[in-house]
């Protein structure tokens, strides 16, 4: 059967789940991506195909053959649109990414993400699958749905996690690692700093000193407004580690391939403190009087 025309303009057509051939192909013909429906029928029918047409979103044009929409549409070669998570956020802000492109119910996704036992499935050990998106593009049909992208990204964790891991040995379980990679990831955004500032919170830990991250305290505060107060590092919280020793319970974000590597294998120093130069990189110093200065030279104020 010949084209319906030669223009290759993109066409979007969408099936909607539950259409029947009859609809499909009287739709087809009225956006003129088709000439006849009836033939178009008769070619399904004749193939046995009637029922294989899949629903999504396709990107079909005119200079197509009749031959060629129902295959794509039989095979269910969908439109695929790319999604681009960014490193550091937090569930309940990649909910809000998915949701605003209509590719998820927010609140079906969250349920979904804080499910203990979903991650259980995943050989996750936690409370949620907070720090396990795996911040990347993705390419993500419309229909796809809110556990399919988990699937994916959680995959896509899994694999980069392990290919880090290859001949590196660590003491700390999986939970520790990213829960520390999501705070080294939220400390800095400078890929060059991050084995830097891992080998702070190592050492620190090592020393049993507190963390002190303002990250971790910001997390565990509800309706931060973005103004830390000295109140708020004060406030009891399981994030707060200004007042607990040892790691968070767990992730505060999602950390990318860097922070996860840095944590792995974090540089080698005796570095225990760093300050922000107001630049977006920071001065790390090995003695507390030696960050003091830091910290009057390049912060007026520390708070």
């Amino acid at each position: 059967m010949s084209p319906a025309g030669f223009d290759q303009k993109e066409e979007i057509f969408i099936v909607k789940k539950g259409t029947g051939l009859k609809s499909v192909a009287t739709e087809l013909e009225t956006k003129k991506l088709i000439k006849s429906k009836d033939l178009f029928i008769f070619w399904a029918l004749l193939k046995g195909g009637s029922r294989d047409l899949k629903a999504g979103e396709y990107s079909l044009n005119q200079s197509m053959s009749s031959i060629t929409i129902f295959t794509i549409l039989a095979s269910g070669a969908v439109k695929t649109h790319p999604l681009t998570i960014p490193e550091g956020l937090a569930t309940e802000q990649i909910a809000d990414i998915l949701a605003q492109k209509g590719l998820v119910d927010k609140r079906e996704f969250m349920a979904l993400a804080m499910d203990k036992n979903l991650a259980a499935s995943f050989q996750i050990d936690g409370q949620s699958l907070e720090g396990y998106l795996f911040p990347d593009t993705y390419l993500l049909s419309r229909d796809i749905g809110a556990q399919q992208i988990i699937d994916l990204m959680i995959k896509r964790f899994w694999d980069i996690f392990s290919n880090l891991k290859k001949g590196h040995e660590t003491p700390m379980s999986l939970r520790e690692i990213v829960t520390l990679a999501s705070i080294v990831e939220k400390e800095t955004g400078l890929a060059e700093e991050r084995p830097l500032i891992a080998s702070v919170f190592l050492n620190r830990l090592k020393r049993r000193m507190r963390l002190e991250s303002d990250p971790t305290v910001i997390y565990g505060l509800k309706d931060f407004d973005g103004n830390l107060t000295k109140k708020d590092l004060q406030s009891p919280s399981p994030y707060n580690t200004y007042c607990n020793r040892g790691l968070p319970p767990g992730p505060i974000a999602n950390p990318g391939r860097e922070s996860l590597k840095a944590v792995i294998n974090p540089a080698q120093t005796d570095y225990l403190y760093f300050v922000s130069r107001n630049d977006g990189s920071h001065y790390f110093s090995t003695t507390l009087r030696e960050h003091n200065r830091a910290v009057i030279r390049y912060q007026k104020r520390r708070r």
